[in-house]
């Protein structure tokens, strides 16, 4: 079994998908419409959905805005270099909303930044080998 991928409802499926491969430097894998239940899916990723779990942009059309409740957390990911990654999605336009820096209690380094939907994604920095 794997993880194939997380879905996240938006409210302009162009506007999300601008943001996740220009700003975040994903790559669209596909996209799907359903014109009999007014819907457009895109899935979004680093790799091929074969390699790995990717992101499933719905949206559904006519509606621009959703509640985002106090459930869901944020999307994790893995950087090499924080502080060079987010200083690129500021020069993009982005919105980081955490700077980097060692999570409270620990040594991970983390930031946070902000999609255009308002949801929440760690960016965390991959740790260095000791050899």
């Amino acid at each position: 079994m794997r993880i194939l991928h997380t879905m996240i409802r938006v409210g302009d499926l162009d506007r999300s998908i601008e943001f996740y491969t220009k700003i975040l430097g994903m790559k669209e894998v596909r996209r799907t419409r359903n014109d009999a239940y007014q819907y457009d899916l895109a899935f979004i990723g680093y790799g091929s959905e074969k390699e790995g779990a990717v992101i499933e942009l719905t949206y559904n059309w006519g509606v621009s805005h959703y509640d985002l409740g106090t459930a869901f957390g944020h999307i994790a990911i893995e950087v090499d270099d924080i502080l060079h990654i987010c200083n690129d999605i500021k020069s993009k336009g982005g919105l980081v909303t955490r700077e980097p820096g060692p999570v409270k209690g620990g040594t991970t380094v983390i930031a946070f930044v902000r999609d255009p939907d308002g949801y929440s994604i760690e960016l965390i920095e991959k740790k260095k080998e000791i050899l």
